[in-house]
């Protein structure tokens, strides 16, 4: 790391370290970055099957049949976490003894009306309209995000389920829901993985003030000064409550961060390079 200017904005500026997602929580989420990635360069090569580039993704993985494996083993991983996810929510839920602070509050994933005018805000800070907006433990694009991957795993989930198993679905839908399926799959992975390597790898990774990485969600933790810039309301909601020791984290082991710098780097290589050759395919 740079004494000046450290690689990543989440270490970036004065400390200390304050803790932001939990180990389970980083855990998921590299398991989400895996399976998401195992899933579009074994899956999209097969909607662009004509191209050289795809079809080169497909003897990089053995073959038809190798891929097909690797793309299940991710379908996996991603019903797992998943699962995982949802089972230790409800597990937290039951036994908290403020039940409300998960479906509303300053800590609640669920959207919100003042989610609603921090996007209005913040679209009138980009034409200079207005000052940015200032953002609690969760804005309303890490909301987006959030829960795109439900949509995500019930849509495209659940039409690969129907693909895979075709002979128990076949029992009880008709088969026109397969044709059906099938357009699904392929239409709804092609737009996740659009607004995956731009619209989220912009706002996580590639902003001016992120620049080139930010890796809080793969080492859990931030510099004070960040979450100045980036959550301020949440910083002086925990001063207030006399929560903020609680939160004190040590700097990040040099293992973490540079394992962090590899995966974050290599991510968007190969995203963008993969959303680059989908677009010159769809425009060709």
């Amino acid at each position: 790391m740079s004494a000046s200017r450290p690689l990543a904005a989440s270490d970036r500026g004065a400390g200390p370290y304050l803790w932001r997602f939990s180990r389970l929580e980083r855990i998921l989420h590299l398991a989400v970055v895996v399976s998401f990635f195992g899933l579009v360069l074994t899956g999209v090569p097969l909607h662009f099957s004509d191209k050289p580039w795809a079809r080169w993704l497909i003897e990089f993985h053995g073959g038809v049949g190798g891929a097909r494996i690797v793309h299940r083993f991710c379908a996996c991983i991603t019903f797992g976490y998943m699962i995982t996810h949802v089972s230790t929510l409800i597990s937290r839920i039951a036994r908290s003894k403020n039940k409300k602070s998960f479906f509303w509050g300053p800590d609640s994933m669920v959207p919100q009306p003042k989610d609603l005018f921090d996007m209005i805000a913040m679209f009138k800070w980009f034409v200079g309209a207005g000052p940015r907006p200032q953002f609690d433990r969760f804005s309303y694009l890490e909301k987006f995000d959030y829960w795109a991957v439900f949509w995500g795993v019930t849509i495209i989930g659940g039409s690969g389920l129907m693909l895979w198993f075709p002979e128990a679905f076949a029992s009880w839908v008709p088969g026109w829901v397969f044709n059906v399926a099938t357009v699904v799959h392929g239409d709804e992975a092609l737009l996740a993985l659009c607004f995956i390597f731009t619209i989220h790898f912009f706002n996580g990774q590639l902003r001016p003030d992120k620049f080139p990485l930010d890796l809080v969600i793969f080492t859990g933790r931030a510099t004070r000064e960040y979450m100045e810039d980036e959550h301020p309301l949440e910083l002086e909601r925990l001063e207030a409550e006399g929560k903020l020791a609680e939160r004190v984290a040590p700097p990040p082991p040099q293992w973490l961060y540079a394992g962090a710098v590899a995966l974050g780097f290599s991510a968007i290589a190969i995203g963008l390079t993969l959303a680059g050759l989908v677009l010159w395919a769809l425009l060709k």
